[in-house]
């Protein structure tokens, strides 16, 4: 999708928040694998990064024209009553909190929102929903992550009539690194897709004019950017009716 750089929408992408190194330092950093900021430039969006912090969400949101909700390790299951899984990961319990209030107040200003694998479960969670924290103690299958570390091909069938249908049609080739997945889904969100497993894979806030979790990695894919193109169509949409 060409665009010139004035054209371009802010696309707010939340953040890793974890130890890197630069150069001789070693610290706490923000950040984001290019993946992420490539599909929204390749989509005509201008990226911004929203890492955690103190600042009031519907402050930070009204810069930007639409939200992605990014990947990253699993949300801490005390947010939603559970004690954690052996195989859970360790809590990043800022970043927790900083995405769940940008969720709700993303929904809230009804700002175009994609949320992706983490995303879509930050999003499930803070709605009051749940999650199965491990999927082969469900499925008995790890086919939604095979090898920590690289993805995981996999096919969703997606309900017709859907927001997300109306994008990719009734199916789907994704990939996937993922081992937990939707349990008891939010309040106000509809199941719209799913692996041949029953895995929930996408979700959508009916009504809204872009809300959507997905629970695969579109960013992997840059021969197809349609999630994004879509989220930017909608974010320059949201900007122009703002502006005038």
């Amino acid at each position: 999708m060409a665009s010139n750089a004035s054209d371009r929408p802010l696309i707010g992408l939340t953040t890793y928040v974890e130890s890197a190194r630069h150069g001789v330092w070693d610290e706490m950093s923000a950040l984001l694998p290019m993946t992420y900021v490539s599909a929204v430039v390749r989509s005509g969006g201008a990226p911004i990064l929203l890492p955690p912090s103190a600042a009031d969400p519907h402050e930070v949101l009204d810069a930007v024209a639409a939200l992605v909700l990014t990947g990253g390790a699993d949300v801490d299951p005390a947010r939603y009553g559970a004690p954690p899984h052996p195989s859970t990961d360790r809590p990043r319990t800022e970043r927790d909190r900083w995405e769940s209030a940008l969720c709700l107040a993303a929904i809230e200003m009804d700002l175009p929102v994609l949320a992706i694998c983490r995303g879509l479960q930050v999003m499930n969670v803070a709605l009051g929903g749940t999650l199965h924290q491990h999927l082969p103690d469900v499925t008995g299958s790890d086919r939604h992550r095979a090898v920590p570390g690289r993805m995981t091909p996999n096919t969703v069938e997606i309900e017709s009539g859907s927001a997300l249908a109306s994008i990719l049609g009734p199916a789907e080739a994704v990939m996937c690194h993922h081992h937990q997945g939707v349990d008891r889904v939010g309040k106000g969100l509809e199941v719209v897709a799913r692996a041949p497993d029953g895995t929930v894979e996408g979700v959508e806030i009916p009504g809204h004019r872009f809300t959507l979790g997905v629970q695969w990695h579109p960013e992997s894919n840059d021969a197809d950017d349609r999630l994004f193109e879509s989220l930017v169509e909608a974010a320059t949409a949201y900007r122009n009716e703002r502006s005038a």
